[in-house]
């Protein structure tokens, strides 16, 4: 792991997503999969499964019985209709393939290196195309793994949707935030002695999810992340005693309710994506009203708080 290719990973996030948008302009990647698919079991762990978290809810919300369980767990049983999906950016996740040799159906991986251990057997191959990730962290992977996700769903889902226009979209706003002319403001903000804290809807968890490990990863901070709605329930109690920072991803109904606590106890939230009331400052980018651009964009503003504090 090295911080200074990290950042230089987080540099080639637009031009890699401009090369995948132009990959979903000439072909569908999951053309060939059966019709008759109705459920869908996803195997990962880490970013992986972070990124299953959320295709799985929005499968569900598509009335798709759709679940994302550890690799590390035994693997359900399958029954007719069901396709496994194994995800793995490098192809070699010992606990991802395990699981497949337990699998007893049909599966598709989904990787960035073709030729790994996870194609073996692999009923189809799906390629992230996300290029060498040459800091050793899964942070342009996970990105494409969400968008080759979304493919997923429109496929399952017969919806028709402008996913190469989204993509390009999400290059555009990663540009943007690339430039980091907010970074001056935040990162005093967010640098405290009790760790990071991420926040988000559970439409978008995987933003919190993967934000807290990018500090744990890189910089080897405390971080943890929590579900807006269940923050009252689970984290709230942390305000209290220390001295609590947080990145928060807003659009869940429940953000007033979470601020309201944080103000009260003069915690310190930078939101992404929107003016929060109460917020100590906002990090703003071009789409950032369109959820589907915010869950593609999004944790580009942890990775590059981890990439700053680690170098």
């Amino acid at each position: 792991m090295n911080p200074e290719l990290f950042h230089a990973d987080l540099l080639a996030k637009p031009e890699a997503l401009a090369a995948l948008a132009a990959s979903l302009r000439e072909g569908d990647p999951f053309d060939g999969l059966p019709s008759d698919i109705r459920r869908v079991v996803f195997l990962g762990m880490g970013s992986s499964r972070f990124a299953a978290r959320v295709a799985a809810r929005r499968l569900r919300a598509a009335g798709i019985d759709a679940v994302a369980e550890y690799a590390s767990a035994p693997p359900p049983p399958s029954r007719p209709g069901t396709l496994f999906v194994a995800i793995s950016a490098t192809g070699g996740s010992r606990e991802t393939l395990d699981a497949l040799a337990e699998v007893d159906g049909p599966f598709l991986a989904l990787t960035n290196v073709p030729d790994s251990p996870v194609t073996e057997g692999a009923d189809w191959v799906v390629p992230m195309l996300a290029g060498p990730e040459k800091g050793g962290v899964a942070c342009r992977t996970f990105q494409h793994t969400l968008v080759l996700l979304l493919a997923l769903e429109a496929r399952l889902t017969g919806t028709r949707t402008d996913l190469p226009g989204l993509v390009e979209r999400t290059a555009e706003a990663s540009a943007d935030l690339l430039e980091g002319r907010w970074m001056e403001q935040v990162l005093p903000l967010l640098d405290g002695p009790h760790g990071l804290y991420a926040i988000a809807p559970a439409q978008r968890i995987s933003s919190a999810e993967q934000s807290a490990l990018m500090v744990r990863e890189g910089p080897r901070r405390p971080a943890d992340a929590c579900e807006t709605g269940d923050w009252a329930h689970v984290d709230v109690y942390l305000t209290k005693t220390l001295d609590y920072r947080a990145l928060l991803f807003p659009g869940s109904r429940y953000d007033a309710q979470a601020m309201e606590w944080i103000t009260q106890r003069g915690s310190t939230v930078v939101s992404v994506g929107a003016d929060v009331p109460g917020a100590a400052a906002s990090v703003r980018y071009p789409g950032d009203d369109d959820p589907d651009v915010a869950l593609l964009t999004e944790t580009l503003v942890a990775e590059l708080v981890a990439a700053a504090w680690w170098r």
